[in-house]
């Protein structure tokens, strides 16, 4: 059984505004927003022969749902080169898709307010199945352009190693 440290002063939930997405062992640079970690279990139905007209439940398949990734467009190519790696338009036929590496694992760190890390999950086996390389246009809009990328994956962790870290004050 793990055991997490609690820290007394802590009183109130972290923020979701300080995060840093990582794969291939660097930061992505930009990423704004992060869709939920998310997942669901198929619930079974089922009756027993002298029961009456009661149903018993129990858990079926589970799944993980796909992750949305945000960031301004830049010259950065890292959301496009990953998608190119499920099919590349330009590559000739029986090399559209890169099989030994369209895969990665993730990791998504959130922090607290003074910049600490505080909790990670780990996040396997995911790939695009989505990539939006410009959003509409608008000559009329005040808006930052927005790529996207939208992750499959086979399920995630949380990173038990991160543990709650001691809270700074500014008092010497």
């Amino acid at each position: 059984m793990v055991e997490f440290s609690v820290n007394p002063q802590r009183f109130d939930p972290y923020k979701n505004f300080k995060f840093r997405v990582r794969w291939d062992n660097r930061y992505v640079a930009g990423v704004c927003k992060v869709g939920a970690l998310k997942l669901s279990t198929e619930v079974v139905e089922h009756r027993v022969g002298g029961d009456g007209s009661t149903s018993r439940k129990s858990p079926g398949r589970t799944k993980f749902e796909a992750i949305t990734l945000e960031r301004g467009v830049t010259h950065d190519p890292e959301f496009e080169n990953w998608a190119k790696k499920v099919w590349n338009v330009e590559a000739g036929l029986g090399a559209e898709v890169s099989l030994a590496d369209f895969r990665k694992d993730i990791t998504l760190e959130m922090y607290n307010e003074a910049g600490q890390l505080a909790i990670a999950y780990k996040i396997f086996r995911c790939w695009v199945s989505e990539y939006q390389a410009l959003p509409e246009l608008d000559a009329n809009a005040n808006a930052v352009a927005i790529q996207t990328i939208k992750l499959e994956n086979e399920g995630w962790i949380r990173d038990v190693e991160v543990t709650e870290p001691s809270e700074p004050s500014l008092d010497a």
